[in-house]
């Protein structure tokens, strides 16, 4: 895959088999194509299209031309991801409805994974419904957070297409502008498609990719690529399946019950997308030289990286606290699960290892990322931050090191990163002193305050009895005598 966000890489080579790339081979490349030769690559036979074929590419053209929605034609999409999955994934297989029977052992496993879980760590369940999902169905769960991700980098490079012409010539250049605002549009939306669908036909469930796709407290599994995840191993389907649960339910936990850990991550990607700076030369060439009449040639501008981002100083920050936080996710859930496999499952440790290097290495997720935004989410530091977490747990128990989760200020840095035995035996704050001082302090103020309520209550139990024998109030026991006196006479 092109690392190059929204199709911003190098052009197709005319030599490359198309066959090839329609059946979406090639260990996980993109299928290729765009808007144009989507519609008009069905031919019939003889290399002809039919009228009615011809008709409706002309149609849908028409549309593409009339979008006037956000930075990503969302509808396209949608539409692209779906036929994408109907074509099947790269290893031939097909999508299929999710049986009854495929649902019940998701569900049952869930059941089992939280209840493992419990013991071995002290967040509660985050998993409200467990679903077993066909890949047509994680592709309508999924997308809008994929427009979440994906919408803030595509609006700066839009903006970066109108901000490059001056004020008074934007309204004489308005219909192109209007035409490349939808054909980009169109562009964005027919690559983050043909990624999803692609995805979807690789992923085992909802949190494969360190964020969470799936909406709040629904774990999901997809039971036709858990199959093809275990083929192969030499482990039982139902060991695969509970390995597979426990990291969906263990993330579901984690995302749950730190409230503040998904903005973090997608906040780094939002600043990210602020970072992004592109080559307004390049826009002020494109402008004078496109040909309004070919609308094709925006397509090839595209291809040869018109767009492609200068990494900045500020990307560079977002990118390295976004692999940080990753790392600390995907290394807390690698621990906590061999923690509650290790003892149940035989294979624990087999699966913990194919899934460390398919999640460090470069996995689909990683590459379908890169290529929707230029973003690689790659825990590169997974295996560090695993042995951080289980160094924790030696020394300060499962709650010590839940309660790192507490606060992001809280969390390993990139550099206790590199040395994990040092931020787990490092001095920790002794704030027990402090709390001693701090209860007699209260004690003191609540014996004085006590005290002073006593005195009070005496005082003014006193006072009638004062005032009865003749005091006036004021001490003067004088005038009680001299009444006394007077009396007598």
């Amino acid at each position: 895959m092109s690392n190059f966000p929204f199709g911003f890489g190098l052009p197709d080579d005319p030599d490359d088999d198309p066959g090839k790339k329609k059946d979406g081979q090639g260990g996980g490349e993109l299928p290729g194509g765009d808007p144009l030769s989507a519609m008009f690559g069905s031919l019939g036979a003889g290399g002809q299209m039919s009228p009615q074929d011809l008709g409706a590419a002309f149609q849908q053209l028409g549309q593409l031309l009339s979008y006037e929605g956000g930075p990503v034609n969302w509808e396209l999409a949608q539409n692209v991801a779906r036929q994408t999955v109907a074509q099947g994934a790269a290893d031939g297989s097909k999508d299929t409805s999710v049986g009854r029977h495929e649902r019940e052992q998701v569900e049952e496993a869930m059941r089992l994974a939280d209840l493992w879980l419990d013991g071995v760590t002290a967040l509660p369940s985050g998993t409200g419904t467990a679903v077993a999902w066909s890949r047509a169905e994680w592709v309508e769960a999924t997308l809008p957070v994929w427009k979440e991700l994906v919408d803030p980098v595509a609006e700066r490079v839009g903006a970066a297409m109108s901000d490059v012409l001056p004020e008074e010539m934007r309204a004489m250049a308005g219909p192109l502008l209007g035409m490349m605002r939808s054909m980009g549009g169109a562009m964005f939306g027919t690559q983050i498609g043909q990624a999803v669908g692609v995805l979807a036909g690789e992923v085992v469930g909802s949190t494969d990719i360190g964020l969470p796709l799936a909406p709040a407290g629904k774990a999901a599994l997809l039971p036709v690529n858990v199959t093809a995840f275990g083929a192969g191993l030499g482990v039982p389907q139902d060991e695969v399946r509970l390995y597979l649960a426990l990291r969906e339910a263990a993330h579901q936990r984690l995302f749950a019950h730190v409230p503040w850990l998904r903005s973090h991550l997608f906040g780094a990607v939002d600043g990210y997308a602020r970072g992004i700076q592109v080559d307004t030369e390049k826009l002020e060439d494109l402008v004078g030289q496109l040909d309004p009449s070919r609308p094709e040639e925006l397509q090839e501008k595209l291809q040869q990286g018109l767009f492609q981002p200068e990494d900045t100083p500020q990307q560079k920050a977002a990118l390295a606290r976004l692999e940080t936080a990753l790392a600390l996710v995907e290394g807390w859930v690698d621990a906590v699960v061999h923690a509650a496999a290790e003892p149940h499952l035989p294979a624990a440790s087999a699966l913990r290892e194919t899934l460390r290097r398919r999640r460090a290495t470069g996995g689909p997720a990683e590459q379908t990322f890169a290529t929707l935004i230029g973003l690689e989410l790659r825990p590169r530091r997974l295996r560090d931050a695993a042995r951080l977490w289980a160094s924790l747990t030696d020394a300060r128990g499962v709650s010590g090191r839940e309660a790192l989760w507490a606060h992001p200020d809280l969390l390993p840095t990139a550099e206790d990163l590199n040395d994990p035995d040092g931020f787990v035996h490092h001095e920790q704050p002794d704030f027990s002193e402090l709390d001693r001082m701090l209860g007699e302090a209260s004690q003191d103020g609540q014996e004085s305050r006590d005290g002073k309520e006593s005195r009070d209550g005496k005082e003014s139990q006193d006072r009638p009895r004062l005032e009865k024998d003749g005091d006036d109030g004021n001490g003067d026991e004088d005038g009680g005598k001299d009444k006394g006196g007077d009396d007598t006479k």
